[in-house]
């Protein structure tokens, strides 16, 4: 990746775009402040975080530092509309812009030199294709061509793709060049389906941004409830969280302290990312993640199926 170095650990930064619920301008500045304070250095955000929002909070607090690393993402370009009311993609902000597919050339161009505007920032080091799902052909044929262009120019460093899935960045490893893959939720403490794509990348040096840790709540704390995968967990899926929560508490160790350490056993994973709304969530994730966790506890959930 031309001399790019990854981080062992991100900042997330769709939570300050007001995920699910709004945050304030003064909070948005103080969560990105701890962030910094602990040693963060890896930023990743995209248009789609917020309506362009994330990337203006985050683009302002970065402004004047150095020795950082950011990504953003290409595949939704925001134009204006006068439809009003609230966004309705999961973000609690004002619906002034809707987002457009768009997977050319020219749009990947184009989402690019709008994310550095409303970042005000001169650069970014990685660029990922965002959620190409339904439109991979395109995103194969013709986003993959124009990033790989831009890093030739000298434009981004290194390129790749973020998804929720593991098949699709598959094709990617398998078919482009790309240099990272940002996977959430598919490499976890309860869903290793994405090994494949991890094992893929290794064998071709992608560096892997795990994402999605915690399932979207599930592991966020020492005693699973709520959400998995951003809807209400299954029987089945609770229990071996619960499960692997008490084999956790054993050796001292809370589940999402062993959800942030999980993913980087594997030699693919350069960095796990981790989104936070307040500096109390950065705080908290901070004080895990420098706590070592024993081997003896992964080869007991080995021994025992739970990973």
């Amino acid at each position: 990746m031309r001399g790019l170095e990854l981080p062992r650990h991100g900042f997330g930064a769709a939570p300050i775009g007001g995920l699910y619920e709004a945050v304030g301008e003064e909070q948005a500045r103080a969560t990105i402040e701890a962030a910094w304070s602990h040693g963060v250095r890896l930023f990743d955000t995209a248009p789609h975080y917020g309506l362009g929002l994330s990337e203006r909070r985050l683009g302002a607090a970065l402004a004047g530092r150095t020795g950082y690393v950011l990504s953003t993402k290409v595949g939704r370009l925001l134009r204006p509309t006068t439809r009003g009311g609230r966004d309705d993609e999961g973000f609690d902000v004002p619906a002034g812009h809707e987002r457009v597919w768009d997977f050319s050339g020219d749009g990947v161009r184009r989402s690019l030199e709008e994310s550095l505007e409303r970042l005000g920032l001169p650069r970014v080091d990685i660029a990922l294709i965002h959620d190409p799902d339904d439109h991979l052909d395109q995103a194969l044929t013709q986003a993959y061509p124009a990033l790989a262009e831009l890093r030739e120019q000298g434009v981004v460093q290194a390129i790749g793709v973020g998804m929720n899935q593991w098949r699709a960045p598959l094709r990617f490893v398998r078919e482009t060049g790309v240099d990272v893959v940002m996977l959430a939720g598919r490499y976890t403490l309860l869903d290793q389906s994405g090994l494949p794509l991890l094992d893929a990348c290794l064998e071709r040096g992608v560096r892997v941004l795990a994402a999605g840790v915690f399932n979207s709540g599930l592991l966020a704390t020492s005693r699973p409830s709520g959400t998995f995968d951003y809807r209400p967990a299954p029987a089945a899926v609770l229990d071996r969280a619960r499960r692997i929560a008490a084999v956790c508490e054993r050796y001292g160790v809370a589940l999402p302290q062993a959800a942030m350490a999980f993913p980087l056993r594997h030699p693919a994973v350069a960095s796990v990312v981790l989104g936070a709304r307040s500096p109390a969530e950065v705080e908290a994730n901070a004080a895990l993640w420098s706590r070592p966790v024993p081997d003896d506890l992964w080869r007991e959930l080995e021994a025992e199926g739970l990973i």
